[in-house]
């Protein structure tokens, strides 16, 4: 399979971050203990258990909670530069793909499409954190969306916030039109975001067959609410 130059800043990224942890002194990324990227006991709250999740209409499956020991392996890995905790979180969002995958019917073998990054974050990141970690599942996601322009981090906003600051913020490229994927997303909050990939996707001619997360945020409160959570999640990808 040819190599896409597209990857090769992320890759280049996660090799850097992989060479430092085999360099210098290795620390827990979900509880901070010495001498392992993610210790037994983090990694145990990392086994996938993947499960069905709605949001309003938006219907998903997640393999994590976000919450805990997981919450800080995913926010180290999203937004603290840990590429090395990826292959401890690879497996539990390749359970929630394979899921999605063995729901659906159809002789259509669907491929993987993930939100673009902001042009903040990638400059930040230097990687996609979740296009990373299908690559460490030994899977690989095609280019399909664009965001039509730079909006405020999802972070922070209420669910009202959020729906605003989503809608129309993602456009199908003309590849789409005909695809049959599977939307592939890491936290799902109040779902505003996947919501609007799925839109956008449909608008262009691409049949969207399922939502597949790594993780989603606790619900709490009234049936149908948003998920709260004592601060929000990493900034969206």
């Amino acid at each position: 399979m040819a190599s896409d130059p597209s990857a090769l800043p992320s890759r280049l990224a996660g090799a850097l971050h992989d060479a430092a942890a085999v360099l210098l002194p290795v620390r827990c990324a979900g509880c901070g203990v010495g001498g392992r990227v993610v210790c037994a006991p983090c990694a145990e709250t990392l086994r996938p258990a993947p499960a069905p999740g709605t949001r309003g209409d938006l219907r998903f499956t997640a393999a994590l909670e976000y919450g805990g020991a997981a919450r800080r392996v995913l926010a180290a890995y999203k937004d603290g530069g840990r590429t090395d905790a990826a292959s401890a979180l690879a497996p539990a969002l390749a359970a929630s793909v394979v899921a999605v995958a063995r729901a659906r019917t159809g002789p259509a073998r669907p491929e993987l499409v993930c939100v673009p990054s902001s042009a903040a974050a990638r400059r930040r990141r230097g990687y996609h954190p979740v296009a990373l970690l299908l690559r460490h599942a030994g899977l690989r996601d095609r280019r399909l969306l664009a965001r039509t322009g730079e909006r405020d981090d999802q972070a922070g906003l209420d669910l009202a916030a959020r729906a605003r600051n989503a809608s129309g913020a993602l456009r199908a490229l003309p590849a789409a039109r005909g695809r049959t994927v599977i939307l592939v997303d890491d936290i799902v909050t109040t779902g505003a975001t996947a919501r609007e990939a799925v839109r956008a996707l449909a608008a262009g001619g691409a049949t969207v067959v399922g939502v597949a997360a790594l993780a989603q945020t606790p619900r709490r409160g009234v049936p149908g609410g948003v998920a709260r959570e004592a601060s929000a999640p990493p900034s969206h990808a």
